[in-house]
């Protein structure tokens, strides 16, 4: 009889990269924040190899820079990276969008109308990265159904390589909130109605260069260029 191998254990340096990683991207590590290797290590209960060998997994991702004589830190803002990742992205969800729209259900469009309601109330007290998430949330509940999956693999893969970015337009533009979530409304108005998926592809287009014309407008001041907080010594 065949015995079934084991399946290998998580490697220390792959949970050390997980949970960095996990703590950039929620913004729990803000851009600039310096990247102790000792006081991971204490953190993680292992030694500084593990956790030396994920950062240097996550300096090749972009999410982490690395200068000589200073040590690691979360790589600041990329103006120039968010905007080209951004064009792709609006290319690949907007066609997610459009091929997904004939088969959402009326609980996928009213979870949908509940998640741009949430984001309306964010706008009083105002939390950019709480209404980023029900952004993020809001988009994916209208394209999450697109059949096509590799493309849905693409527009996965492109907002995860974005990382810590994706709170970038909502912490740079005051008014772009308010606008987003007006043009949510459109766009559900335009699914829920006549809308055919050409004219719905065109309208998460204009929906996103929206924001990214704002952005560049305003991209060369970070939302919050913290000081360069050390975790430890």
């Amino acid at each position: 009889m065949t015995r079934t191998k084991p399946a290998p254990a998580t490697s220390k340096s792959q949970v050390a990269y997980e949970w960095i990683r996990e703590r950039v991207t929620s913004g729990a590590f803000n851009p600039g924040y310096r990247l102790v290797l000792s006081t991971l290590a204490n953190q993680l209960g292992m030694s500084v190899v593990p956790v030396r060998e994920a950062i240097s997994h996550l300096t090749a991702e972009g999410l982490v820079t690395f200068e000589r004589n200073v040590g690691a830190s979360v790589a600041m803002v990329d103006p120039d990276r968010y905007i080209h990742a951004m064009e792709v992205i609006t290319v690949l969800e907007s066609a997610a969008t459009a091929l997904a729209t004939p088969h959402l259900t009326r609980r996928d469009l009213a979870h949908a109308r509940e998640l741009n309601a949430a984001m309306r109330a964010q706008l009083g007290d105002f939390d950019f990265r709480r209404f980023t998430a029900l952004n993020q949330e809001f988009h994916h509940a209208l394209y999450s159904r697109c059949p096509n999956p590799r493309l849905l693999e693409m527009v996965e893969a492109e907002w995860s390589r974005l990382g810590h970015l994706r709170d970038s337009i909502f912490g740079f533009v005051p008014h772009r909130p308010q606008e987003s979530v007006c043009e949510h409304d459109d766009l559900l108005d335009l699914i829920e109605g006549d809308g055919t998926p050409d004219r719905i592809e065109q309208a998460v287009r204009q929906h996103r260069a929206g924001s990214l014309d704002a952005f560049r407008s305003h991209g060369t001041h970070g939302p919050h260029r913290n000081d360069r907080a050390d975790q430890g010594t």
